[in-house]
């Protein structure tokens, strides 16, 4: 049964394996193994899959005529595959169990988050009335972040005998996790070479195919009793064969202890003698028991709790989060993977979900922010050519990247309710510039690290600035500034009706956000030493005649509106109504409107509906107060009424076609103190667990909507900002969540913590004699200071 530390999975259903397999998925931030049965090999209905941060290759592909290369993270060898079948005394050898074995009669999986630990549990019974019970315990370490390991028990009941066991390193894998990318080359490994060492450690290495990595795993089984009889190694695997002794009322197990080691690991050295070496001295429960340390240790400083069936999905959010981007990412050259380490949708690739992911890592664990920060400064190089070779100044990053920091958006991609493969252009997708900036600007913010503010967010900001300075151009008719050519947010707009040319002009979102970029860019720059501001001068070109058109740029940008609210882009007010309910009656799920549409011959382009949140999204970057300040700087009239109106309108004209749609919608509505508030929430929490969207779960969780829950809590329902002058608690009134609790970091304060109760909250501040009294403003703009070493409990306004 499932509690608030566990996720019980009962029953073996085959069209549910795969969604399994990514919620049961564990990693440590450097590689995760999904989880996957280890008696089945990939097939249509198990999809084992190990995957590396960082570790991609390309390939190229032959696509409705073109040759199209892909980059995309690496499926790597198996570690985890184990096979068994019975030897009885009295009978023939049986056949290799399996969950989809017709003997199977009770099967269950449990998730324990407190641990981490992945728990599968078998129960045969042939013919002959033959019984055997079957237990996996798996861990991916998250104290070492190269170790994992799997103990499998078995105990037989009314029969004697021995059970044979296969101990297999399986590298004859490839990138087939994902139904619509299977047409693609998906073969990223060659060199593999196999054996087993004299002491029993077998391994096996390989390399990618094009990025040239070198990859290798070792693994040791062991257990007592355990007779091996044998071992063979082929170019692309090794199996090591046992045979374990098994009587009536007595278990027996094995145990594979792995080290995976890639030549991206630092120090350099050669992959394959470390993983080898690195197995000299395993034990499961010495491992077992490190590995839980490290886990309590990660849940004191992320600590969120809510009470209810809410809080136990936050906490399976939050523990996927920590698998992804834990204390050990912070050593790695990685950025926000969109599906996690989970699976292989959006092939591995970095987009705009940082927005999303980043506010929780800042709070709790600001290392790993600035590393993923530093992801994106490595690759500026790469962004300044890009806008250059566009003809244009400054940085423009790209949609989807990958490990050069290069644009990796497919051209082509396909509709897999017509077949047809589709021009793609998401690329023109921009404002993930500005989400790089806002991420700079909030961690500054929230850290006090003006080492980084100072050096490379400085870099970024104003390189960010500086694309979009290059590509507004003035209107002399409205006296503005425009932005075209370009994609929101919704995505499904990529063109106008009939247009030759792909990009819609003036995305609200956009060009607020831009406007918005330019002006934390004159502010931080205003705000540098003047030995740093003449270093960026030189640097990036600046001078007096390009600060003043930033400056206004920021203040002339043009905002579409009709009809009373702000328009999604230009000319979107005059496009054509949908019939929302012939189509919901038509398909029952409609949330990816634009396949249906197309394959209807039709194209989304020609009317008023939109995938997910696009200017509403302006409402989950900025509070209220803040997103008024910014349209009356550029001199437009934002009202609670024109922002409620512009709300109304465009939830009915959207088909939340993304897992973030919910999560905006919720958060604009909870805002707004709508009544339907909770149910865009709830929806964003269910979205995985449920597998709302329809077997996407299974390719990859989608990090962005689970962090983005966290963040929900945190700076939605509790509102609270962490700004250069303290911190701001600002709650709302959600009757869901009637209660919270969360610790944090805050500009060197470690574990502050917040409780949040109806009509209170309580700010605690660890001990320290180096940190100043933490100055917090409450509603009204009322302020306080709590001292280190102090709890202060304060009344909040009735809700």
């Amino acid at each position: 049964m499932s509690t608030a530390w566990t996720w019980d999975f009962s029953g073996y259903d085959p069209k549910k394996e795969r969604t399994i397999e990514a919620l049961c998925t564990l990693g440590n931030g450097r590689f995760a193994t999904r989880g996957a049965a280890p008696e089945s090999p990939a097939d249509t209905v198990h999809y084992p899959g190990t995957y590396v941060a960082g570790c991609s290759n390309r390939l190229c592909s032959d696509v409705a005529g073109k040759r199209i290369g892909n980059e995309e993270m690496v499926n790597l060898p198996d570690w985890s595959r184990l096979r068994y079948r019975c030897l009885p005394d009295d009978g023939p050898a049986g056949e290799w169990l399996t969950p989809d074995d017709p003997s199977l009669r009770r099967y269950s999986v449990s998730l324990d988050l407190r641990g981490g630990i992945l728990t599968r549990r078998l129960f045969f019974q042939d013919g002959l009335g033959r019984r055997i019970r079957v237990t996996h315990t798996r861990l991916v370490h998250m104290g070492d972040p190269y170790l994992a390991a799997q103990r499998t028990t078995f105990r037989g009941y009314g029969w004697s005998g021995a059970i044979e066991v296969e101990s297999i390193i399986d590298g004859n894998v490839t990138n087939a996790g994902v139904e619509r990318y299977r047409g693609l080359n998906g073969r990223h490994l060659t060199g593999h070479r196999a054996g087993v060492e004299a002491d029993g450690v077998a391994w096996l290495s390989c390399r990618t195919r094009s990025s040239r990595i070198r990859i290798a795993i070792a693994v040791r089984t062991s257990s007592r009793p355990l007779v091996a009889v044998g071992a063979s190694c082929t170019e692309t695997e090794t199996v090591q064969r046992f045979r374990l002794p098994v009587s009536r009322g007595h278990s027996a197990a094995v145990v594979k202890c792995a080290a995976l080691y890639t030549s991206q690991d630092r120090p350099l050295s050669e992959p394959l003698s470390l993983a080898v070496e690195r197995l000299s001295h395993t034990a499961f429960a010495t491992q077992l028991a490190s590995h839980r340390v490290a886990w309590e240790r990660l849940w004191s400083q992320g600590e969120l709790k809510v009470p209810g069936e809410s809080g136990r999905i936050l906490r399976l959010h939050l523990f996927h989060v920590l698998q992804t981007l834990s204390p050990h990412t912070a050593e790695l050259d990685v950025g926000v993977p969109a599906r996690g380490l989970h699976g292989e949708a959006y092939r591995g690739h970095v987009f705009w979900d940082e927005l999303f992911v980043l506010p929780y890592i800042t709070l709790h664990f600001p290392e790993v922010a600035r590393s993923l920060l530093m992801y994106r400064h490595r690759r500026l190089p790469a962004a300044r050519t890009a806008a250059r070779r566009a003809g244009f100044r400054g940085a423009m990053f790209p949609w989807q990247s990958g490990s050069s920091g290069a644009e990796e958006t497919q051209t082509l991609h396909l509709n897999p309710r017509s077949g047809r493969w589709m021009p793609d252009h998401s690329h023109l997708q921009h404002h993930v510039g500005s989400a790089i900036a806002w991420n700079v600007w909030r961690y500054g913010h929230s850290t006090g690290d003006t080492g980084f503010v100072q050096g490379p967010g400085a870099e970024l900001l104003l390189d960010i600035a500086g694309y979009w300075d290059a590509v507004a151009t003035y209107d002399t008719d409205r006296d503005r500034y425009r932005i075209r050519g370009v994609v929101g947010p919704d995505e499904y707009h990529d063109a106008y009706p009939e247009a030759a040319a792909p990009g819609i002009d003036d995305n609200a979102y956009t060009n607020v956000t831009a406007a918005w970029t330019l002006a934390r860019a004159l502010e931080l720059f205003d705000g540098l030493p003047a030995a740093r501001q003449r270093e960026l001068v030189e640097q990036l070109g600046l001078d007096d005649e390009t600060l003043n058109r930033w400056e206004d740029i920021s203040r002339r940008v043009y905002v579409p509106f009709h009809g009373g609210v702000i328009s999604q882009f230009e000319g979107y007010g005059e496009l054509a109504e949908l019939d929302w309910d012939a189509y919901r009656s038509r398909y029952c799920d409609i949330r990816r409107l634009d396949r249906i549409l197309e394959s209807e011959g039709d194209t989304v382009n020609r009317y008023q509906a939109s995938k997910q949140a696009d200017a509403l999204m302006l409402g989950y970057l900025f509070r209220p107060a803040e997103l008024q300040e910014l349209f009356d700087r550029l001199e437009y009239r934002l009202d609670d009424e024109v922002w409620r109106t512009t709300v109304n309108y465009y939830l009915t004209r959207t088909s939340h076609g993304s897992t973030l749609s919910s999560l905006v919608h919720g958060w604009v509505l909870a805002r707004e103190k709508g009544p339907d508030a909770w149910r865009y929430c709830e929806e964003a929490l269910l979205s995985d667990v449920m597998d709302i969207q329809g077997g996407t779960t299974g390719e990859g969780i989608h990090l962005g909507a689970m962090a983005g829950t966290l963040d929900l809590i945190e700076r939605g329902v509790a509102g609270l900002e962490a700004g250069p002058n303290g911190l701001r608690i600002d709650p709302i009134a959600l009757r869901e969540v009637p209660r919270c609790s969360f610790t944090f970091c805050y500009r060197g304060h470690r574990d502050i913590r917040v409780q949040l109760l109806p009509g209170r909250v309580g700010i605690r501040v660890p001990h320290s004699r180096l940190i100043a009294p933490l100055p917090v403003c409450l509603p009204g703009e009322r302020l306080v200071t709590v001292a280190a070493g102090e709890q202060r409990w304060f009344r909040l306004p009735l809700w």
